[in-house]
């Protein structure tokens, strides 16, 4: 969030993301939370099938290196690949997008168990050979793919659900998605080591054709997107001008980019400081027991939604989750490390349900997939670029210091002596980065425009046209970034 000063003046010509009445059919939240449930079936299987290949890559390598590579490249699609996905969800009903999405993914899962059968888990294994790659990447491939049903959902919730009920439908999708992460916590590890990564990949696949099927019965009542002829399968323009319209959104997308960037510190490293601490099967059931956080925050957020100004909540979340990321390995318990992940993942569903509630009230509902596109496009190029330079840097420097008499002499009266202080280290310094960020955030002139934006209770016109005729570079490039924030540009 850029700060220029001056006043929080909320220009004319933003609007209100409410569709038409006729696009919130009688019944609409019935069918979202159909949708729901059946995006949860999708989420379970693919995040089953993600962990599992995490947990057994480390536990079969012990490399911090593969796992961080695995998941930094995860991001990295998913950052490639978020403006081609919500250019594909504005430009077709929602429902068929679903369904080609689950279908690709169940190829891609149909694929990988053919290579598994095919080699022996001594070629997948080696990190020096092709098929590890091959193998991890068409399971990737299909858990990617999977993420375009979350931005259609995100957008059924405006087509759907009436506005004031958009913060706890918000809520909900975030206490199914802790339910997901539950199950697959759970039974992930439960799988690997008791029935192996064989069997780990049927269960996935078979899990798929069932949520495909259930799919299919459902109907999602939406007219046939307008086409704009000619129009590219990357639509920037597009989405640069529906962030351009409303005054602050970019800052709220840098801001989210930025939080990523530290996060993806999490991300490379929060599994193999677990897998030090506990068996895989344990380790499983630890994440499945601290994964009804997401289920407590969503159901908060469901009941009592997100207070006047879900932007500020979202801030202060954020600086909360700072505060347990730096703190919750500042010594080797395993107590210790289950409660702050538990207490962290109560604050996810917070952050990304007022984010979500945020995009949904100020851009027009046509622009909303590419819009949420762009956003995850943002935030996701960032994690993965942390993630690719800290694992190695914490396999070959960091931790290796933490275990020389050196780095215990300057260390160890905070962060105490075991066996992960090294990553310990790297968890203080990435919280306090992320408190620091949040503060600063706070004293921007974008945060107060967009808070006074959303506290705007009267739809503006012409919110479309006016996206549509707003002149954009087809390129975002940084002096735009830049620039965006003093012309009112927007922005995991």
């Amino acid at each position: 969030m850029s700060d220029r000063g001056g006043s929080a003046e909320v220009p004319d010509g933003a609007a209100d993301a409410v569709p038409p009445a006729a696009l919130q059919p009688a019944g609409g939240m019935r069918t979202f939370l159909g949708v729901l449930v059946n995006t949860a079936a999708a989420n379970v299987t693919t995040s089953f099938l993600w962990f599992a290949l995490t947990f057994w890559v480390f536990l079969e390598t012990r490399s911090v290196l593969a796992t961080g590579i695995i998941g930094g490249a995860y991001m990295l699609l998913l950052a490639v690949l978020g403006m081609v996905f919500g250019t594909i969800v504005d430009r077709h009903r929602k429902h068929r997008v679903m369904v080609v999405s689950a279908l690709f993914t169940l190829v891609a899962f149909l694929t990988a168990g053919v290579v598994y059968l095919m080699l022996p888990e001594a070629a997948i294994l080696d990190l020096s050979g092709p098929w590890f790659w091959i193998f991890s990447a068409t399971i990737l491939a299909g858990a990617v793919v999977e993420n375009l049903r979350n931005i259609a959902l995100s957008t059924t919730v405006t087509l759907l659900v009436p506005t004031e009920r958009h913060a706890n439908a918000n809520g909900l999708v975030g206490t199914v998605q802790g339910l997901a992460f539950l199950v697959t916590s759970v039974f992930s590890g439960l799988a690997v080591g008791l029935l192996g990564m064989g069997w780990t990949l049927a269960i996935a696949i078979g899990l798929t054709v069932v949520a495909l099927a259930h799919l299919l019965t459902l109907r999602i009542p939406e007219e046939e997107p307008e086409r704009t002829p000619g129009a590219k399968a990357i639509d920037i323009r597009g989405a640069a001008a529906a962030i351009r319209v409303v005054p602050g959104l970019f800052a709220l997308i840098l801001f989210s980019t930025l939080n990523n960037l530290i996060g993806g510190v999490y991300m490379a490293l929060m599994d193999p400081y677990g897998l030090t601490l506990f068996d895989v099967k344990i380790w499983g059931v630890v994440l499945g027991v601290t994964a009804t956080g997401f289920i407590i925050g969503g159901a908060v957020v469901a009941k009592w939604g997100l207070g006047r100004n879900p932007l500020r909540t979202m801030l202060l979340a954020v600086i909360a989750m700072g505060l347990l990321g730096a703190l919750f390995t500042i010594r080797d318990w395993w107590w210790l490390y289950a409660a702050g992940i538990w207490a962290y993942m109560t604050l996810v569903p917070i952050i990304e349900s007022a984010e979500q509630t945020v995009i949904q009230k100020v851009v027009p509902f046509t622009s909303q997939g590419r819009v949420f596109g762009a956003a995850a496009t943002f935030e996701a190029a960032a994690a993965p670029v942390t993630a690719f330079l800290i694992a190695p840097i914490a396999q070959f420097w960091v931790i290796p210091y933490m275990e020389s008499d050196a780095g215990r002499d300057a260390w160890g009266w905070l962060l105490g002596d075991g066996q992960a202080r090294g990553i310990a280290l790297v968890f203080l310094f990435a919280g306090f980065a992320m408190v620091v960020l949040t503060l600063l955030a706070f004293t921007t002139r974008s945060y107060r425009i967009l808070s006074a934006r959303y506290s705007r209770s009267d739809p503006a016109p012409g919110a479309d046209a006016a996206a549509s005729a707003a002149p954009v570079p087809t390129v975002i490039s940084p002096k735009d970034v830049i620039a965006g924030s003093a012309e009112g540009d927007p922005r995991r």
